[in-house]
């Protein structure tokens, strides 16, 4: 990857894409690989969309960084640089930093008072919770 793209890649986040950008990405996650027309075919289930549309959208993927390609004969295949657990991990991080000045124990706080969560989803968080403290003792 270039220094350039690399520096784009690293900028830009999932909330930063606009919608055609962001249903783009999520159609390639989805399938792991594609060209233009499987991208095209599957978007076009819910608007339909021009192939220029679509290979535009991915072109401007690739350039940010978020997608690469190969060729394929005359077909180039596009496929995603990280996955949608890594931007959307990200994204949180980014979101922290911005709305909790990047105090995690400030938003879990929040989260906690904000939310009407079931015994299900409690058991779930002391789970996780239980799981990262013996994690860090390690």
């Amino acid at each position: 990857m270039s220094e350039e793209i690399s520096k784009n890649y690293e900028e830009k986040m999932l909330d930063d894409l606009g919608e055609l950008q962001r249903a783009v990405i999520e159609q390639i996650w989805e399938l792991g690989e594609a060209g233009v027309h499987e991208v095209r075919e599957k978007l076009s289930r819910k608007k339909k969309l021009a192939y220029t549309t679509i290979l535009t959208a991915m072109q401007k993927l690739e350039k940010a960084g978020w997608l690469e390609h190969r060729n394929e004969g005359k077909t180039y295949v596009y496929f995603p640089t990280r996955t949608r657990e890594e931007a959307g991990a990200k994204s949180v991080r980014k979101f922290i930093e911005r709305m909790f000045d990047g105090n995690s124990l400030l938003m879990f706080q929040h989260f906690m008072r904000q939310s009407k969560l079931n015994d299900k989803e409690l058991v779930e968080l002391r789970k996780m919770i239980d799981e990262k403290r013996k994690g860090s003792k390690k």
